[in-house]
This record gives C-alpha cells, sequence and structure tokens, in this order.
C-alpha cells in the first residue's frame, strides 16, 4: 500500500527489495477519495495504491471508518468524490469474514463450505466437479487441517472454522486475500497460529494481504504496512514510520508507548 513510493515487507539487500518492488503489479489506486453515506462523510483525502504481494493491517478506533474503506477496496461503496481506479478487471477477492458472522444452523461439513468459493468460477446451479472437489481438498490441506474435511462446521473449534473461510477464500483463486477481524475471539495460541498461516500463504502466493483488526498488537508482528484510520483521515507506510506514539495518542485519544520486547513490538 504506498502513496508516493512503493513500500514492501519483509528483509533482503536493497536490490532484493527493488526486484520484489518490480514484480508487484497495481490493483487498485484511490486519487483523492472521500467516502461515506447519504451527505455524511466518514474518510475523506484518501490517495494510495494496493498491489500485488502488499501486507496490509488496517487498524483504527471503532467508528473510524475501517468497515467503510474495506467495503470501498471490495467495490461494495461508490466514493463520493475522487476517483477508485482498478487495474485489472476484474479484481477477484477472497473474503474471509468473522466465523461468529456464519450460520452454522445447517449441517455442512468442512468440505461443503470449501466447496462455496468454487461458485464464482463453476457457477451456482452446476454441480461440483472433480476438479472442484480436488481444488477444495487441497485448499484444506494447505491451511494444515487435512484430517477435518467431513468434520461439521458448527462443531469445530473458533480457529479451526476461521482456517475454512481461509480455504473457502483461497480456492476462488483471488487475487486478494481480505480478512475482517481474522482472530476475534480466538485464545493466545489459536490467534498465533492464525497469523502464521496468513504469514506463510502471503509469502507463498504472493498475494496482497488484506486485515482488518481491533488486534493492534498481533498486526504490528505481522504485517509489512500499516493503514491507520481516524479523525476522517488514512496514515499509512511501513508498520516503523506509521506507528508512533503521538499517532496511536491522536487517534486512540489515550496516552499510549511503542516498545520492543523479546523481539516483538507491543503497544502498551
Amino acid at each position: 500500500m504506498t502513496a508516493n513510493k512503493i513500500q514492501t515487507a519483509g528483509t533482503g539487500s536493497a536490490a532484493d527489495v527493488e526486484h520484489r518492488v518490480s514484480e508487484q503489479r497495481a490493483l487498485i489506486t484511490f486519487a483523492d477519495v472521500t467516502l461515506g453515506y447519504g451527505r455524511r462523510s466518514v474518510l475523506s483525502g484518501l490517495s494510495f495504491t494496493l498491489r500485488s504481494g502488499d501486507y496490509v493491517g488496517i487498524v483504527g478506533p471503532n467508528g473510524a471508518g475501517k468497515t467503510t474503506l474495506l467495503r470501498a477496496i471490495l467495490g461494495a461503496v461508490r466514493p463520493h468524490a475522487g476517483t477508485i481506479i482498478a487495474h485489472k478487471k476484474p479484481i477477484l477477492f477472497g473474503y474471509v469474514p468473522q466465523a461468529q458472522t456464519m450460520d452454522d444452523h445447517f449441517p455442512l461439513t468442512a468440505l461443503d463450505i470449501v466447496l462455496m468459493g468454487r461458485y464464482r468460477s463453476a457457477g451456482l446451479l452446476r454441480r461440483p466437479g472433480r476438479a472442484d472437489w480436488e481444488r477444495a481438498r487441497l485448499a484444506l490441506d494447505q491451511v494444515g487441517i487435512p484430517d477435518l474435511h467431513g468434520r461439521l462446521f458448527r462443531e469445530m473449534s473458533g480457529g479451526q472454522k476461521q482456517r475454512v473461510l481461509v480455504a473457502r477464500a483461497l480456492v476462488s483463486e483471488p487475487d486478494a486475500l481480505v480478512m475482517d477481524e481474522p482472530t476475534t475471539g480466538m485464545d493466545v495460541a489459536a490467534e498465533h497460529a492464525t497469523m502464521e498461516l496468513v504469514d506463510s500463504l502471503h509469502a507463498e502466493r504472493g498475494l496482497l494481504v488484506l486485515i482488518v483488526s481491533h488486534a493492534l498488537n498481533s498486526l504490528l508482528n505481522h504485517v509489512g504496512q500499516v493503514a491507520i484510520l481516524g479523525e476522517g483521515r488514512l496514515e499509512m507506510g511501513p508498520v516503523d514510520t506509521v506507528v508512533r506514539p503521538e499517532t496511536l495518542e491522536r487517534l486512540y485519544g489515550m496516552p499510549l508507548e511503542v516498545v520492543q520486547f523479546g523481539g516483538r513490538r507491543m503497544v502498551l
């Protein structure tokens, strides 16, 4: 995610970074965009580009406009002003909702849920073919739950459900993986495992990954870039540049300190 300069996650020499940057492809550009509902503006002055391979965390206090920004990126909200440019048409998004929002009344298995991700390419009225079933099984293997293909979704733990939803997003072969509060309701171990899974998928597939989360301390130790929303504005860039006490204090309205402990960044 960039405003004036492309930033990349990861480590390596300057030459390595320049090579990775050259391989990145612009997917979406916001040019002086204002977002809102009715006559009310929520966010203004949004100018940035999202590229394949970016790994971005979107954070901010409640009511700051995180959901509005996410909906605009997904194409569900039209701007009040400015321009949103899709550099690839269509851009295929793999969307991962919060596991708690899924209706688990029906007795669907993990494999049934993942197969839903094939509807876009297969069509709603066509029965899944062998290739669709194989892709769904492979996706469950890739998210680390190869033995749970036949387990009922409603009987799974929160962490297992989240992995199933990630597999459903991946099986659609997306350009971008978009996750809404992926670790809500998880214990520390499940949260860590989920974020490690996203790290590996990002590294292996080179996807654009966008994560909206209130879990600021978790995000800061995984994403390469962060977009902080507050007071109707957006401040974004590499984590080391953007996550400063004065910025966080202004947005959250309380004194905060950014420290390093055991090789991890923490906001106190």
